[in-house]
C-alpha cells in the first residue's frame, strides 16, 4: 500500500503543477489579449482546465475526498463555459465590438433574421 500512496501523491502533485501552469497561462492571456472576447476565451479555457487539474490533483493526494472533488470538477466543467457564454452574449448585445472587427458578424445576422 505504501507504493500505491506514493504513486497517488506523485500523480496528485503532477496535476496540481499542471493546473497551476494552466492558471498562470490563463492569467497571462487575460493580460495580453486586446479585447473582451479574446480575454474571455483565454481566461475561460485555461481556468477551466487549470482548476479541474488542481482539484483532481488534490483528490489524488487525499483519496477520501475524491468523490466530492469529482462533483466539483463536474460543476466547474458545466458552469464555467456557460457563464463565459452568457458574458460574451451580453457584451455583444450591449454593443461591445471586437478589437479587430471583421466585415461579417455571423451572430448579428442570425439575431436579426
Amino acid at each position: 500500500m505504501d507504493t500505491l500512496n506514493k504513486i497517488l501523491e506523485f500523480a496528485g502533485l503532477f496535476f496540481v503543477l499542471l493546473g497551476s501552469i494552466f492558471l498562470f497561462l490563463g492569467a497571462l492571456g487575460i493580460y495580453r489579449m486586446p479585447d473582451l472576447y479574446n480575454r474571455l476565451q483565454a481566461g475561460t479555457k485555461a481556468s477551466t482546465l487549470g482548476a479541474m487539474s488542481v482539484v483532481l490533483g488534490v483528490g489524488l493526494m487525499q483519496p477520501g475526498w475524491l468523490i466530492k472533488l469529482i462533483v466539483i470538477i463536474l460543476f466547474i466543467g458545466i458552469s464555467n463555459p456557460l457563464s463565459s457564454h452568457a458574458l460574451a452574449r451580453a457584451s455583444h448585445r450591449s454593443g461591445i465590438r471586437p478589437f479587430f472587427k471583421k466585415k461579417i458578424d455571423d451572430y448579428e445576422e442570425e439575431v436579426e433574421s
